[in-house]
């Protein structure tokens, strides 16, 4: 599970364009951004790959963080685990799922700073990096749209997510 901003400022990488005709952005300096947080899960027993996700209008709290894993508890219907970088919004919201006796979540913690080892980072390069590259929304719903569209694409991709969890180097 990890979390990820969407400016409405575009995320500029490089291009093509014919020889002699430099491309051009034009936006005006926007602030306003998106929040977001996802989870991919893996089903050991069917081999089958998931991916949560929300849009939050602010950053995301512990409370929202909480929901969120209530959210995807609900839909798997199971214990699961969990894991986790050691985000302060992370540990808290552990230790506030531990204080009230939630025991279908186990807690596996990522090394102090290993970005590498969490295969959600991949999702968040895929979209803005990939899908997202370049792209100047005109509001805040039209950011949303574009990132619920290349996010929902990613998580009809079987041979994708596996991926992410490939570049890992974790086993599965």
């Amino acid at each position: 599970m990890d979390e990820s901003g969407f400016m409405l400022q575009p995320l500029v990488r490089r291009t093509w364009a014919p020889r002699g005709e430099t491309p051009s952005q034009y936006s005006w300096d926007r602030r306003d951004r998106l929040s977001g947080i996802a989870a991919l899960t893996l089903s050991p027993v069917r081999d089958h790959f998931g991916l949560y996700f929300q849009l939050h209008a602010s950053n995301i709290h512990a409370e929202e963080v909480i929901a969120f894993l209530k959210r995807i508890h609900q839909h798997l219907g199971r214990n699961f685990i969990l894991i986790l970088d050691r985000y302060s919004v992370h540990r808290h919201a552990v230790r506030l799922l531990q204080e009230a006796g939630v025991d279908w979540l186990e807690v596996e913690w990522l090394p102090s700073y290993a970005p590498e080892l969490n295969p959600v980072e991949m999702v968040w390069n895929h979209t803005k990096y990939g899908d997202l590259a370049n792209f100047i929304p005109d509001d805040i719903d039209h950011l949303r749209q574009e990132v619920d569209h290349s996010i929902e694409g990613i998580d009809n991709e079987q041979d994708l997510l596996r991926s992410f969890f490939s570049y890992t180097g974790l086993a599965l």
